[in-house]
């Protein structure tokens, strides 16, 4: 595994240089590169900030992106979750995005970068990167390496007697594992960020971590599985813990071998790693926009693309299966409220599951959705200023709808 090293210094946000040294306010630091305004320079220079290990795209060409008639997003309306008439375009200047990409028929009909972000350079995808895992496992399940049904203790033999004990690999990509983790993100002394801590991704200042992710997840406490959706973002670790076991590879050897060297990808992806080399996949995968939206199409196309089957079309049509158990978990979640009559699957945001329309989703506004009815991919990075917006949310899923159905339509 390739592990860049730690940056040593401090670097300025992107927009901040002077011909002076900055100041120490001015700084993106470990403590602050999540908070804007430094977000917008974090988000692309991850490697600066923590060690990352490399996902090779291989030595194959690139699949390219072919031009398709360029959509209009200025003319496309919507309405918002108030009533009030929206364009995609206002919705585009009004999220804080870095980049916004739109496939139709596998051809590029929308491309903008914006905030210094070029097509070359990667960018955080935050909890877009629990969708990109699944679809590791949906590799690794198709090939018979791994079962939706395997208890976690048979592959990760450290898990037994511990929370993790009878939790199966659906429980984990369902979020309905027992596992107590709080997820609050403004409360600093929240499970999700100590996690962080431990993962490398803030100071340490907790007291008495264990060192590294290994000895962190054994120790949390859970309850029954198999129970009430909760979003936990620890539960897609634990989930690259077991599919390193059933691989027989480090995640990010892996993820590139089975995934991301059969896309025919433009750019090497990253995935931050701990100090002891566990890949942080909650949200630390990094990728540029053209090979995120490369991935959308893959599913889009049942699991087909770059000229091979990546990934089996029955792991993306379970993906998409209406279940009425985990519609109706959903459903008393808070989730509901921006995804009525939806359900979260093989971590996947399903909003429509009869119409094949689900989404990757991030905070700070990273999304990847795909519209199968209307055969659109819409890929988004963004760097909100607060990690959770309802508003934005809702906003940037109505917008990606109504684009796809107006390409669909031939109204955009």
């Amino acid at each position: 595994m390739e592990v860049q090293a730690e940056a040593r210094s401090a670097r300025p946000a992107s927009g901040m240089m002077t011909g002076s040294p900055p100041s120490p306010d001015r700084l993106v630091t470990l403590a602050n590169w999540q908070d804007a305004p430094f977000n917008r320079w974090g988000f692309t220079h991850i490697q600066d900030l923590m060690p990352t290990a490399r996902i090779a795209r291989g030595t194959g060409p690139v699949s390219e992106l072919e031009p398709g008639d360029p959509a209009d997003i200025g003319r496309v309306e919507f309405a918002g979750a108030d009533g009030q008439k929206w364009t995609v375009a206002q919705m585009v200047d009004s999220t804080f995005t870095d980049g916004f990409l739109v496939l139709h028929r596998g051809r590029v009909v929308v491309e903008s970068y914006r905030s210094g972000l070029a097509p070359d350079a990667r960018h955080l995808l935050m909890s877009v990167s629990k969708s990109l895992t699944a679809t590791l496992a949906g590799a690794l399940i198709g090939d018979g390496r791994l079962a939706a049904a395997d208890l976690v203790t048979d592959h990760v033999s450290e898990l037994r007697g511990t929370s993790f004990e009878g939790c199966t690999v659906q429980h984990l990509l369902d979020m309905r594992a027992g596992t107590r983790f709080s997820e609050e993100y403004d409360d600093p002394a929240s499970d999700v960020r100590v996690s962080e801590q431990v993962a490398g991704w803030r100071p340490r200042t907790t007291p008495d971590l264990p060192p590294s992710l290994y000895e962190y997840i054994p120790g949390l406490a859970g309850g029954s599985h198999g129970t009430a959706f909760e979003y936990r973002s620890i539960l897609p670790d634990v989930l690259a813990w077991v599919l390193e076991r059933a691989g027989g590879e480090r995640f990010p050897e892996l993820f590139s071998r089975e995934i991301w060297s059969k896309l025919g990808a433009q750019e090497d992806a990253a995935v931050t790693v701990d100090p002891h080399g566990y890949s942080y996949v909650d949200g630390g995968i990094c990728a540029t926009l053209r090979d995120l939206a490369r991935l959308g199409q893959m599913h889009l196309q049942g699991g087909y693309y770059n000229g091979r089957q990546i990934v089996q079309a029955s792991w993306v049509r379970t993906c998409l299966q209406e279940d009425p158990a985990l519609i109706a978990e959903f459903g008393a979640s808070e989730h509901a409220v921006w995804a009525p009559g939806g359900m979260y699957h093989n971590y996947w945001w399903v909003l429509d599951p009869s119409r094949g329309v689900y989404t990757g989703w991030g905070i700070h506004g990273q999304q990847l959705l795909i519209h199968a009815a209307a055969e659109v991919v819409v890929a988004k990075l963004s760097t909100w200023p607060t990690p959770s917006y309802q508003d934005y949310e809702d906003l940037q899923n109505r917008a990606a709808v109504a684009l796809a159905e107006a390409l669909a339509a031939g109204t955009a």
